[in-house]
């Protein structure tokens, strides 16, 4: 079986407004096919139309290559090399950040490809699933309407999830206020397990004063608190957190990244997200250094249908994981681009269980959303 073609196909909803901290208004999912009439799907938490150019870049010499070029007529079940050949063939187009983005799509689409060729689910390739469910939390934002924000919390929990993230938005200028949207959230959501993200606002000081006054309300996390590179700030955080687990890495897209905040900023989550950090091949390695670090790995998961997909698959083959994110964003990216058998009933998501990935693209949504033509 040989890969024949690579498509990169940038989505976007008509009214995206660019004010809020929500990735799921476009997208742009890598659509690889083969000899063989099998195809597969991925995507990028990244710049549509960045990540197209990355794809169908022409080559330029050995280490500025585009992935499309690097991978016609290869052998799509042969992801591990290929994953190393994207890697090195792209190091002159930037080591990390978005080249390593566009990588995740393709990765998650070979996997695709591999499980549907193999008549297996991805998560029985990776080693096999430890569990056929998982609790999922309901991602939200917050808002500064705070009884909009306390309606559709507390629709949430009566929808049977019992953990619920709130992120973002209003928070970060003001201690008194980020306290006000934690008090909120806690009141509209009982005992459910409470995860707090607050987008990376604060120094290290600034943090300490949070989860100092944050602990009363008995966050399970707090995320995103600092820049992604204070990896002494990280430490000094963790440090003075009690029993707040600190938790990070959804910015990341390296696996030495994730290792200097376990080994130095001494984090107790890392966050990697699978269209970011490298897909299957490279979030695999990033598990196993939670593992050695004895940190929890909860991957970030705020796209398409595709990504929840993977998502699943990946933290049904963990050792150990409380639960996954589950994006609430009313976005018809989020909700109707793929067709799968994932069902959330009483805040657990079913492990997919068909080959590959188990999801199938809405043909209609692609024509509706897409914007390269």
């Amino acid at each position: 079986m040989k890969i024949t073609k690579v498509e990169a196909i940038p989505l976007r909803i008509p009214d995206l407004d660019a004010t809020r901290a929500d990735g799921i208004q476009d997208d742009v999912i890598v659509r690889i096919h083969t000899d063989a009439g099998v195809t597969g799907v991925g995507e990028a938490d990244a710049s549509p139309e960045v990540v197209k150019a990355l794809v169908d870049a022409p080559e330029s010499w050995i280490r500025s290559r585009g992935l499309a070029g690097m991978l016609i007529g290869e052998d799509p079940l042969h992801t591990d090399r290929l994953w190393d050949k994207m890697v090195h063939g792209t190091l002159w187009m930037g080591r990390g950040g978005v080249t390593i983005e566009a990588i995740s799509a393709v990765d998650l689409a070979l996997w695709d490809i591999k499980g549907k060729a193999l008549g297996l689910p991805v998560h029985t390739l990776l080693g096999g699933a430890r569990r056929d469910s998982i609790p999922v939390y309901a991602s939200m934002l917050f808002e500064q309407d705070l009884g909009l924000m306390r309606e559709r919390a507390r629709r949430h929990v009566g929808e049977g999830y019992r953990a619920v993230k709130f992120g973002w938005g209003p928070m970060g200028p003001d201690l008194a206020t980020d306290v006000a949207l934690v008090r909120a959230a806690r009141e509209a959501i009982g005992d459910a397990a409470l995860l707090v993200d607050a987008g990376a606002p604060w120094t290290v000081r600034e943090a300490i004063r949070r989860v100092d006054a944050f602990r009363e309300y008995q966050p399970f996390w707090l995320e995103e608190a600092l820049a992604s590179d204070d990896l002494e700030g990280w430490a000094r955080l963790t440090a003075a957190a009690g029993g707040i687990r600190i938790a990070t890495g959804e910015q990341e897209t390296l696996a030495s990244a994730f290792r200097d905040l376990l080994e130095i900023g001494h984090v107790d989550v890392i966050q990697p997200d699978l269209a970011r950090a490298g897909g299957f091949t490279q979030c695999r390695r990033i598990a196993d250094l939670a593992a050695a670090n004895h940190a929890l790995c909860v991957p970030h998961a705020w796209k398409s249908g595709i990504l929840v997909a993977a998502t699943l698959h990946f933290a049904a083959t963990l050792p150990e994981i409380p639960f996954v994110e589950y994006s609430v964003a009313p976005s018809p990216l989020r909700r109707d681009l793929v067709r799968s058998d994932v069902q959330v009933v009483d805040g657990r998501a079913r492990i997919p269980q068909a080959p590959g990935l188990g999801v199938d693209l809405d043909e209609e949504i692609v024509a509706r959303y897409r914007v390269d033509r």
